[in-house]
């Protein structure tokens, strides 16, 4: 028994009391935890980013370091700094490490942004999560990685987002087509990975894509296979429409594609005997109609198409953690590019979609108006001095022009002055 609040109450009330103390403090610690943030780089401290980076030797000269910088034009001059492929036709293997986590339970999000201001042609633009124990300076494409994801362009035929999970060993590739962005002006790229096994993608804040892992992935067996042992019946018709037997072929559809030139001749050199018989070449009929086909008519018999019978299938095997990886550790670039240019900046990890959210607005959403207007205004000088270089040489085309008509001229004045004694 124990005296509280002006009341004796058993000890075991008491103890039901503490706990119900202790779960509500838990509640409000959570409440007010914040976001854990796994990795945070927006490569504004300098030179400092490449004591946090590693750039592989993997491909020796064929590949290429990351440089710092915020390229042409931006919408801050610091703020906008990021790392930058810097040569023509090489690798960039590149990447950081940080405390290993675990998403299991909880919710993963990958974000970054990307700006290929050199108007890519052919390279990718995607960023990879990595488990621990990467070997930092020999990582290439064949380096185990769990998440691939981000943009990849590569002509007017590829020009999608890649969304890739490694399940079981292998890399799984999403079914969908996500179209990505191809201009020069950089852009938001978000990933968000739920522990429901469900996904999220976010191209400039906005949802663009998104569903279950195990519908747009093949993760697992699919739940229902054909029955074997159900077939098509033999007396299944499924064809539609038949020809009308009681059409009948015009008049007019009996003449060939291709007739003898009625106005060729027989060369008057042509020996038959070397050259052989003389045939006339053949030309256009104008008077051939085509091939005929008789007219389709719907078929009395027809039963439609025919769906084969589903059953369970027994391989299939349900599993709620397709979206978990129990020691993330490292993220990277793995990448080619033909024509290098692309900047990467403001990389985060971190398990609150929203608070992704609220840094892409204060990053990327921040800068992203300046850097439209001062792109434009340097398109606008660019467009102004090609039309002025333009402009000097008609200008000079037309001087030199004149000045041969003027010596043309000359010369003609100077012939009708020569006297005749001359000449």
């Amino acid at each position: 028994m124990a005296f509280a609040g002006g009341v004796f109450v058993s000890s075991t009330e008491v103890k039901q009391r503490k706990m119900r103390c202790l779960l509500l403090a838990a509640l409000v610690g959570m409440a007010f935890a914040g976001p854990a943030v796994h990795f945070d780089d927006k490569f504004d401290d300098g030179e400092e980013w490449e004591n946090r980076w590693v750039h592989s030797s993997a491909k020796g000269s064929e590949g290429a370091k990351f440089k710092l910088t915020a390229g042409k034009f931006y919408g801050d001059a610091e703020k906008d700094k990021g790392i930058q492929t810097a040569m023509d036709a090489r690798f960039y293997h590149a990447s950081a490490s940080f405390d290993a986590f675990s998403n299991e339970g909880k919710t993963l999000v990958l974000q970054f942004t990307v700006k290929h201001e050199q108007k890519i042609d052919c390279g990718g633009g995607y960023i990879k999560l990595f488990p621990t124990g990467l070997d930092q300076k020999k990582m290439n494409g064949d380096s185990k990685y769990y998440v691939m994801f981000g943009p990849d362009i590569c002509g007017y035929s590829t020009k999608k987002v890649h969304v890739i999970f490694n399940y079981k060993g292998d890399n799984k590739l999403i079914k969908k087509d996500i179209p990505c962005k191809d201009d020069e002006l950089t852009h938001l790229y978000t990933l968000i990975l739920r522990s429901d096994n469900t996904y999220e993608v976010k191209i400039d804040n906005e949802r663009v894509e998104g569903g279950k892992l195990e519908e747009d992935w093949d993760m697992l067996a699919p739940k229902e296979i054909n029955d074997p042992d159900q077939s098509k019946p033999s007396d299944w018709v499924d064809e539609e429409k038949i020809d009308d037997a009681e059409d009948t072929k015009p008049e007019g559809y009996d003449k060939p594609e291709h007739i003898p030139d009625p106005d060729a001749e027989k060369p008057e050199d042509w020996d038959n005997d070397v050259d052989g018989d003389w045939e006339a070449p053949m030309i256009d009929n104008p008077d051939f109609k085509g091939e005929w086909k008789p007219r389709q008519i719907d078929n009395p018999k027809y039963k439609g198409p025919w769906v084969h019978p589903q059953v369970p299938n027994p391989a299939y095997e349900a599993d709620d953690s397709l979206y978990r990886y129990t020691d993330v550790g490292a993220v990277g670039f793995d990448l080619w590019q033909v024509k290098a240019g692309t900047i990467f900046d403001n990389i985060l990890v971190t398990d609150d979609a929203e608070y992704a959210a609220k840094v892409g607005k204060e990053t990327w959403g921040a800068t992203k108006g300046p850097e439209k207007v001062m792109k434009e205004e340097i398109d606008a000088k660019a467009a102004e001095e090609a039309n002025k270089e333009e402009s000097d040489e008609t200008k000079e085309g037309d001087e030199a022009s004149e000045e041969a008509e003027d010596e043309e001229d000359s010369e003609d004045q100077d012939e009708e002055e020569t006297p005749r004694d001359e000449l």
